[in-house]
């Protein structure tokens, strides 16, 4: 198998399910039952072409705590454009459209995420551009960008925070989905809101996070 063959859509269709998102059931995702199965058969069967774990199949804290908050504060995107960065499911993305932005745009890493933003997209009505690249560095002139559980690798979580401050600083609202990870800064942040959000057990060390939504200064 290599990685042209793959049929993503199939895999993702075969080792998932459609399911409300606990801390946001007004949205459904293809979500993995069996966290820790579907991680060993990526391991195994997509490992040999170097794709990575699938982040994809899971609703994380950060994610779900930011896609709460857009929902419940649609004001914030509504009638703008929306970037949603380390998308994964497209579960913050979906959420953005679901609260009224002009558009709404998704990227990640992994090709994988944007066939599952895609299908969760049409599962859920709204539409979504899905794209496969790494945003930092770029300026698409969006007002709003949205990041879930950015802040888990050192590395990752400073580009990304060296990328997203000046955008800050020159009037894009920059929000910030997180559990407490290790990275999170510890200045430039100012808390919005804090929630109690269940999570995937297997995968985290509580079944429920403390997760807070942080907006980035301006």
């Amino acid at each position: 198998m290599t990685d042209a063959s793959l049929d993503r859509a199939a895999f993702i269709t075969a080792h998932t399910r459609l399911m409300p998102v606990p801390h946001a059931p007004e949205i459904v995702l293809h979500l993995a039952d069996e966290a820790t199965a579907l991680w060993q058969k990526t391991e195994d069967e997509l490992g040999e072409i170097g794709l990575p774990p699938p982040f994809w199949a899971f609703a994380w804290a950060g994610g779900q705590a930011l896609a709460r908050y857009i929902l419940d504060h649609p004001e914030i995107v509504r009638g703008k454009r929306v970037l949603d960065v380390a998308t994964g499911s497209g579960l913050v993305a979906i959420a953005a459209a679901k609260a009224g932005a002009r558009a709404v745009t998704a990227v990640d890493i992994d090709a994988f995420c944007a066939v599952a933003v895609r299908l969760n997209a049409a599962a859920n009505g709204v539409d979504v551009t899905a794209e496969t690249r790494d945003p930092v560095g770029s300026d698409g002139g969006f007002d709003v960008i949205l990041a879930g559980d950015i802040c888990y690798q050192r590395d990752m979580t400073e580009a990304m925070m060296e990328w997203l401050t000046p955008l800050a600083a020159t009037g894009t609202a920059v929000l910030i989905g997180d559990p407490g990870r290790a990275y999170l800064p510890k200045t430039g942040l100012a808390k919005l809101a804090e929630y109690q959000v269940p999570v995937t057990r297997a995968l985290e060390d509580l079944a429920i996070k403390r997760t807070a939504v942080w907006v980035l200064a301006a």
